[in-house]
């Protein structure tokens, strides 16, 4: 994470104050699906998936304690309110995203994406919120904050528009201290800004060449940080491809070398479909750069919104399962996964299985990532549409 997952109004038209935010619907199937708080919800979500992929119980309650602490009073809202705000984080406006990253040989990593500032009133305060958040993790996990400090004003201005202010993500390690990722959002000083705020960006952080490398889009959508103990801390760029295709998809890479125009496109139509046209959520691509001689990315990673060319999240674990299995990675874990999110059954909604992606970086193997909703608030209808048939 850090995809769009927001209904088309939010993605066409970003939240004020005045939009309506939906009350829960849906409904729960089981007892211990019915609302409690929001923090008990997430962190029971955390702690099950912390089971699924080995991570030590104690890990699992320092992470889920993270999760509480980020989300701040928030957490302590019962589920049989409406959501804090109008977050497009997720399809039914949860703060919290859930993802596994699945390579061949390794347990999968489990992260969590989360919008700190949620329920803050307006998205320059959420923005102030979550910088202060991001303060806070430093202090508790020991990094530096420079990187973000040093874009501060341009992607957290005093009055902010668009669809976020800041989102944080964990990645959940062995021995309770996660790595962190910071998302910005590009059109926080208003769209028509926003190419040039990613161009300043990367400037100000040495990546002087990067932005004449990036392949051509419909609109940048995140600018993303990693904070901490990385090996190679990225600077990420993520960026709109509205009605894409397979063959276009194909052509967006950037690295050199980089994966063959057949692996993505192969990738692209066993997730979205035979003959698929992202033109009901646009496809996402993600260009990270860790070097700056070059001005060339040394990763990218392709989004596919899988739950919009589907009809219920049966039809989404097929899909990902045959991706796994293409990429010589166990499946099974992914089925674990999805029922320690929820009890109901896939085939009652869409959406719990809301991206598909494809990694690469130098250096390493290919990633596949599977992104699962928390579903708090809403379960969201199975779907009347045509369902192109999947590549076996």
């Amino acid at each position: 994470m850090g995809r769009i997952s927001a209904d088309a109004a939010f993605i066409q038209r970003p939240p004020t104050k005045d939009t309506p935010i939906p009350a829960p619907a849906g409904g729960y199937r089981h007892e211990k699906e019915r609302p409690g708080t929001l923090g008990e919800r997430t962190a029971g979500q955390l702690r099950r998936l912390a089971a699924v992929v080995g991570l030590d119980p104690d890990d699992a309650d320092a992470y889920a304690d993270a999760l509480l602490t980020l989300l701040g009073p928030v957490a302590q809202r019962p589920l049989d309110l409406p959501p804090p705000s109008a977050t497009f984080l997720s399809d039914d406006h949860t703060p919290v995203e859930f993802s596994l990253s699945f390579t061949p040989g390794a347990a999968p990593v489990l992260r969590v994406l989360l919008d700190p500032g949620c329920g803050a009133g307006s998205l320059a305060r959420a923005g102030r919120v979550g910088l202060e958040a991001v303060r806070a993790m430093a202090r508790r996990w020991n990094f530096g904050t420079d990187r973000l400090e040093e874009l501060a004003d341009l992607f957290l201005p005093s009055t902010v528009e668009g669809p976020l202010a800041l989102w944080c993500a964990l990645e959940l390690r062995p021995g309770g201290t996660p790595q962190v990722k910071v998302y910005l959002n590009p059109a926080a000083g208003g769209p028509e800004a926003a190419a040039a705020t990613v161009r300043e960006a990367l400037h100000r952080l040495g990546h002087g060449k990067a932005y004449d490398a990036l392949p051509s889009a419909d609109r940048p959508l995140f600018f993303a940080l990693d904070l901490g103990d990385w090996a190679e801390p990225r600077v990420k760029v993520y960026l709109a491809h509205h009605g894409l295709t397979a063959a276009e998809a194909g052509g967006l890479s950037r690295m050199a070398p980089g994966p063959a125009p057949a692996e993505i496109e192969e990738f692209f139509t066993l997730a979205g479909g035979m003959d698929a046209r992202l033109d009901r959520r646009p496809g996402q691509s993600c260009h990270a750069f860790t070097e700056t001689a070059t001005g060339l990315p040394s990763g990218f990673t392709l989004y596919v919104p899988v739950r919009e060319h589907v009809a219920h999240d049966g039809e989404a674990l097929e899909r990902a399962r045959t991706l796994l299995t293409r990429y010589g990675i166990d499946p099974a874990p992914l089925a674990r996964s999805l029922s320690a999110v929820t009890t109901r059954r896939l085939t009652d909604g869409v959406g719990l299985v809301a991206y598909l992606a494809l990694a690469h970086q130098h250096g390493r193997p290919p990633r596949v990532t599977v992104y699962v909703s928390s579903e708090c608030y809403r379960i969201r209808p199975p779907a009347a549409v045509p369902v192109t048939e999947t590549v076996g």
